[in-house]
């Protein structure tokens, strides 16, 4: 006769009882021939949830397999850097925030190449005195600088993992980052590999916080009639886009745009996108 760990023979619920319980399942196999144990077996390995129908898969599995694609957050030296080389800057407003970032759009700043790299941070202080001066904006409209060595630079303040509204594409400032190459790269012009590399690790990292692949379109609204599209107007435009995608511009240059199918493949792979 069997004997369950709680205590001897109480009927046929005491039993389904004691099976429910820490432990019952080893001391019943022992009282079972060779193949109904290995049936037993089966079923816990399984589970079976009171109905009798088997139970649900580890959740903690499903939520791996479906985890986003992302990538490593690469080196963004602090606008500090570049902010201090100069008169002291002019007041500006609190930053504006978006919910997240889907797109972020590719410029160059129609400025000299020749430079030293170690100068970046000087071209960059001479780009925001033009836009908050002669422009009157109230701070650099980017949200990151590259330069010709691939160094990244915080642009527009605000925070560089926060979803800054920038002011860099008409019409398409929400929902998107702006990124600059430093220099002019019409066509002819040589796009040093360090610079692109650049532009596609911030890409991906700044869209994989949103889990969008470089490599699609997005939906983005027009807010301003001045772009491509009319205001309230919903675009298609690339996740990963030249300046000219949204504006009526031949920003960020002819050789940067030929550039821009290959960074956005680079861009997914560090995503680890297939």
């Amino acid at each position: 006769m069997c004997v369950f760990s709680q205590g001897p023979w109480r009927g046929r619920g005491a039993r389904l009882r004691a099976l429910r319980r820490p432990g019952s399942a080893v001391t019943l196999l022992g009282c079972l021939p060779g193949l109904s144990a290995v049936a037993v077996l089966a079923l816990f390995a399984h589970g079976v949830d009171r109905s009798g129908t088997a139970a649900r898969p580890d959740r903690s599995l499903v939520a791996r397999h479906a985890a986003p694609y992302t990538a490593p957050k690469p080196r963004v030296v602090p606008r500090s850097v570049w902010l201090k080389l100069g008169g002291a800057p002019g007041r500006q407003p609190p930053p504006r925030y978006d919910d997240k970032v889907v797109a972020v759009f590719v410029h160059h700043t129609d400025s000299p190449n020749g430079y030293k790299c170690a100068d970046a941070p000087r071209v960059i202080r001479h780009l925001y005195t033009g836009q908050t001066g002669d422009r009157h904006w109230d701070d650099i409209g980017y949200n990151f600088l590259v330069d010709r060595c691939g160094t990244i630079y915080e642009g527009r303040a605000g925070g560089v993992d926060r979803p800054v509204t920038g002011a860099h594409t008409q019409g398409f400032n929400h929902r998107t980052a702006g990124i600059a190459a430093i220099g002019t790269f019409t066509a002819g012009v040589e796009t040093p590999k360090a610079m692109t590399d650049a532009i596609a690790a911030l890409a991906a990292w700044k869209l994989g916080l949103s889990d969008t692949d470089p490599r699609t379109r997005v939906r983005l609204v027009s807010s301003n009639s001045k772009s491509r599209f009319t205001r309230g107007t919903a675009a298609k435009l690339p996740a990963l886009a030249g300046h000219t995608d949204g504006f009526q511009t031949s920003c960020p240059g002819a050789a940067l745009i030929a550039r821009l199918p290959e960074i956005r493949e680079r861009a997914a792979r560090l995503q680890g996108r297939s």
